[in-house]
């Protein structure tokens, strides 16, 4: 691998899909993945997606409904953020913005251009998708705080026209996968002048929404980034109530009932899991073969992976509601498949959190200490920066957090079945359906993080 492409590799962790070739494909755990395993690689997923079936079948003992109900209703003290927090937030998600536009669009003038050395995709890769973005499931969702562009829109007057009721959060789940499409055919990651242009057209185009229709109509229904940090932070321990932020355990959040109301709120969740495998999957031997065939035969390499962000996504999507199919048969219900699937969608959500953490963490970690030597001289960072060396044994951790998500998405269905049905058995066999789509997740996602890959073919 050349020095350039390892540079582009190292700075792959960034902005929610405004990214670009090699760099979060090669990067992440990818790059700390073992480049084989002790056993073959069969065993290895049969053990994974066994892991979670066992689990399934351990959470089905427990049955006492008191008990579920107090782990899931569990809040602990509430702790008020002063005005001066909600303001540094602000401002720091201004500075960062302003760093990026600045940084990005002088690269090649006044900033490097190689992405380990330039602020703008280091700040977009390591410090929002990588650091930022972990912190929505790990801790909290500030992003409404520091989100730089409802800072900008809430100064602006607005029109407040009355948002649609039938396009929902369809703008949100295209936006995820549009940005996320962006990541993969576009070389935005090795350019931070294309990157900037990018991140200030994003900036534009959602302003503009909020100035239409209001921001906190456009923020909480529409946008990508907001709407991707607010589902991630349903998992979080950590959330934001009219009194401040309260402590919670992991994945509680996601049991609530008041928000996955329609299909485009579920599309909207199975698209941000589908994203990050998305992202790992152009990456791997088995799309460099399926994509020289398809090409070979004559079908143009932007069709191809157009087709396969569609058809990966609808087939993700199909899974989940022939989850709601069964579940309806076999928990002998009156309640539609589309009630069960609603209520069961957020479980997922652990998933992606896991999956999206295995995938960044590693390069995140890498490229901390660049990050900061570039922070402190953005116009003239020194020639080479300092990273961090990932040790091999470090794709262990990768596949941990994978089985960690999962493990916790089965405990979430399991107090949501609960919650829906009296009857034990009837909760008990609600779950076949979605726990055969979450052992298929599973074994996707650990056979992406522990396959050696590299930059997707003909981007």
């Amino acid at each position: 691998m050349s020095t350039r492409r390892r540079a582009a590799v190292a700075a792959a962790v960034g902005l929610a899909g405004l990214t670009g070739r090699g760099l979060a494909h090669s990067g992440g755990l990818r790059g700390t993945a073992p480049e084989s395993l002790a056993v073959p690689t069969w065993l290895f997923l049969a053990t994974g997606g066994g892991v979670v079936g066992a689990s399934f079948l351990l959470a089905s003992f427990v049955t006492d409904r008191a008990f579920l109900t107090r782990i899931d209703g569990w809040r602990g003290p509430t702790v008020r953020v002063g005005r001066v927090g909600g303001v540094a937030g602000r401002l720091l998600g201004l500075v960062g913005l302003a760093l990026v536009l600045i940084t990005g669009l002088s690269a090649g003038s006044v900033t490097p251009t190689e992405p380990a050395r330039n602020a703008a995709t280091l700040i977009v890769w390591v410090g929002w998708w990588g650091a930022f973005v972990a912190s929505t499931y790990l801790v909290g969702d500030t992003w409404p705080t520091v989100d730089p562009f409802r800072t900008v829109a809430e100064l602006l007057p607005t029109l407040d026209r009355a948002y649609p009721d039938r396009l929902g959060a369809w703008p949100a789940t295209a936006g995820v996968l549009g940005l996320v499409f962006l990541e993969v055919v576009t070389p935005m990651a090795d350019d931070p002048r294309l990157l900037a242009v990018v991140v200030a057209g994003y900036g534009v185009v959602t302003v503009a929404g909020a100035v239409v229709f209001g921001s906190a109509t456009w923020f909480g229904t529409a946008d990508p980034l907001s709407r991707l940090a607010a589902v991630y932070g349903r998992v979080a321990p950590v959330a934001r109530t009219g009194d401040g932020w309260t402590v919670r355990l992991p994945g509680t959040g996601a049991t609530e009932t008041d928000w996955v109301t329609g299909r485009d709120e579920v599309a909207l969740v199975v698209a941000v899991v589908y994203a990050t495998t998305y992202d790992g999957f152009v990456g791997t031997g088995l799309w460099q073969t399926v994509a020289e065939t398809v090409v070979g035969a004559g079908l143009p390499p932007l069709v191809a992976y157009v087709g396969l962000l569609l058809v990966g996504f609808a087939a993700f999507l199909g899974g989940l509601w022939a989850a709601g199919r069964l579940a309806r048969r076999t928990a002998a219900t009156f309640l539609t498949p589309a009630a069960l699937v609603r209520r069961v969608t957020p479980s997922l959500l652990a998933i992606a959190a896991g999956y999206h953490l295995a995938h960044t963490l590693g390069t995140t970690l890498a490229l901390t200490p660049a990050t900061l030597t570039v922070l402190a001289a953005p116009v003239s960072p020194p020639a080479t920066v300092p990273t961090l060396v990932v040790p091999a044994w470090f794709g262990a951790v990768g596949i941990a957090t994978v089985l960690a998500g999962h493990l916790l998405a089965v405990w979430v269905a399991h107090t949501v079945s609960y919650d829906l049905f009296p009857d034990r058995l009837q909760a008990v066999r609600s779950q076949y359906g979605i726990t055969v789509v979450m052992v298929a997740y599973t074994m996707i996602a650990l056979w992406i993080v522990t396959t050696p890959g590299g930059a997707p073919p003909y981007v």
